[in-house]
């Protein structure tokens, strides 16, 4: 280059310092938690597109928009790595629950349930313009239905490999790992080597292993086992899913960190995550025998018209009933019932009583098998303990989730979760309880699960991360969601920004909808063995 080259260079550079300080957007004056889990500061936020330009003091500088965030905490827009949103794109696509919430990005697929067809499924959701950022897994219980039905049979080698193609094409179409949802069918019949077999697959994208284990109550330990088992044959990352214990192993719960933390320095990469309920939310089918629930919804019908079959499985679950120490199926109740939606809000106890039937655990398990041959009925559990809630939240590795989909506002009576979990854990468990600090509950939020999905660019607060920001009051923050009237967004996020796109103006969702495509690791991949550093796909 010539000396003249370089001296306009040198003369002009000034002009370009100054054109980057003119931006798109300037959040000023706020209190930055940028969720790396460092202590909070005082800084501007300037925004250009979709990405954080500058941080720092930006009072000089000039934005087409500018946000006051004075009073105010600004952290990355919150990821939440279990949700369900298949078939909520179309229906609510501005996703509002989650917005409300402070969620920017979610990741769906979980429990085993997802489109086996990960590059349609992506099409669906890129063609709904949502309001958040969407990835997901490959459900291991779909791609066994794929070829196996939901028979209780093993795959032959033929059946493993037609099983692996399918995990190995949605690796590459922009899966993010290999979920497994082991209490329901027909992942209940799967043994521990074909879900190696399957989770090496995803390894080798550099994936993740996510579960629903194959019990969260009474065999809590020995599923933490097959987990962590998993994460060793295969070489693969592990999250478990929705960690809990139920009944009778109440307290149990620092016994099963501690087995996470043994697995950890053996060289496995186990973390978890948490809703902050002490109720979790499934199908009533949950309570059925493993055997009862082979074949299909047809088949349950059929043997259940078999009076032997019919008491057998009274009799199961009257035996499961008194393993786990419960009294009566009052701790059960119906979320959604399509069939009789004049029992939602009952638990099963109170129905079995309308029903005028004595009040015994076998004429409740009656009450049960006449709604699930009534269509079944979507169910809301109150069977954990606060305490074991909080000891897993506070683990230094635990991400929040929600275990939810989009919430149809008025609908059913949910889970309040999938409205209100962010900000319960800022409300309740930061604000009241001081369980864990700000700083630490935004990391558990943001960047920790980003780190461990390979969500490049998202999760923290610095240049060159996209402008996923939420800007919410600390001090008034709170879900409003309850079990007895779940329907209520929670308050406090002033601003939500998705993709540098302001989508809470104000306290309120003004329909902005510039989410986008999340791609995992191994998305267009042609090599088997992909390195961090090239899982640059966003």
């Amino acid at each position: 280059m010539t000396i003249r080259g370089l001296l306009l260079i040198f003369f002009f550079s000034p002009i370009v310092v100054f054109a980057q300080k003119h931006f798109d957007i300037i959040i000023k004056n706020g209190t930055i938690v940028d969720g790396s889990g460092s202590p909070r500061y005082q800084a501007d936020i300037g925004i250009i597109k979709n990405r954080i330009v500058k941080i720092g003091d930006l009072s000089q500088a000039k934005a087409d928009s500018v946000l006051d965030a004075t009073g105010l905490i600004v952290a990355p827009g919150f990821i939440d790595v279990h949700t369900h949103i298949e078939g909520d794109e179309k229906v609510t696509p501005t996703a509002d629950s989650f917005i409300y919430d402070g969620v920017t990005s979610v990741i769906t697929g979980n429990c085993g349930a997802s489109d086996v067809d990960v590059e349609r499924y992506l099409g669906v959701v890129r063609d709904a313009r949502l309001s958040i950022n969407a990835g997901t897994l490959i459900g291991h219980n779909d791609v066994r239905k794929k070829v196996l039905g939901e028979a209780d049979v093993a795959p032959d080698k033929v059946q493993l490999q037609q099983m692996q193609d399918i995990v190995g094409k949605a690796m590459r179409d922009g899966a993010f790992g290999l979920s497994t949802g082991l209490e329901y069918t027909p992942g209940i019949y799967a043994k521990t080597d074909e879900i190696v077999a399957l989770a090496k697959v995803a390894a080798k994208y550099n994936g993740v292993y996510t579960s629903h284990m194959r019990n969260e109550s009474d065999k809590v330990f020995d599923a933490i086992n097959e987990t962590i088992e998993v994460g060793r044959e295969a070489k693969i990352s592990v999250e478990i899913s929705h960690l809990k214990v139920g009944q009778p192993n109440w307290g149990a719960s620092e016994k099963m960190l501690g087995m996470i933390d043994s697995a950890r320095k053996l060289g496995i990469e186990v973390t978890d995550d948490v809703y902050p309920y002490t109720a979790s939310s499934t199908s009533l089918y949950i309570l059925l025998p493993d055997w009862l629930k082979a074949g299909g919804t047809k088949d349950i019908y059929e043997r259940l018209s078999d009076p032997v079959l019919h008491q057998k499985a009274v009799d199961e679950m009257v035996a499961d009933m008194r393993r786990r120490k419960f009294a009566h199926f009052d701790y059960a109740v119906v979320a959604n019932s399509v069939s009789n939606p004049a029992i939602n809000g009952k638990n099963i106890m109170q129905i079995n009583i309308d029903a005028g039937r004595p009040s015994t655990i076998p004429n409740e398990v009656e009450t049960i098998l006449d709604i699930v041959k009534m269509g079944s009925a979507s169910m809301v559990f109150h069977s954990m303990n606060e305490q074991d809630v909080e000891n897993i939240l506070k683990y230094s590795l635990t991400m929040v989730i929600s275990d939810s989909g989009i919430r149809q506002f008025g609908q059913g009576m949910p889970h309040p979760r999938g409205y209100g979990s962010n900000a319960r854990v800022l409300a309740v468990y930061v604000r009241d309880k001081q369980l864990i600090t700000l700083e630490d509950a935004v990391r558990k939020m943001t960047s920790l699960p980003a780190e461990k999905f390979h969500i490049v660019d998202r999760g923290l607060l610095k240049p060159g991360m996209y402008a996923d920001i939420v800007i919410f009051d600390a001090a008034t923050v709170k879900d409003q969601s309850t079990f007895e009237h779940p329907h209520a967004y929670s308050t406090g996020f002033k601003y939500v920004l998705v993709n540098g796109a302001i989508t809470v103006d104000n306290f309120k969702h003004i329909g902005t909808r510039k989410g986008v495509i999340l791609h995992g690791p191994g998305y267009g991949s042609s090599t088997i063995k992909l390195n961090r550093a090239e899982s640059s796909k966003g």
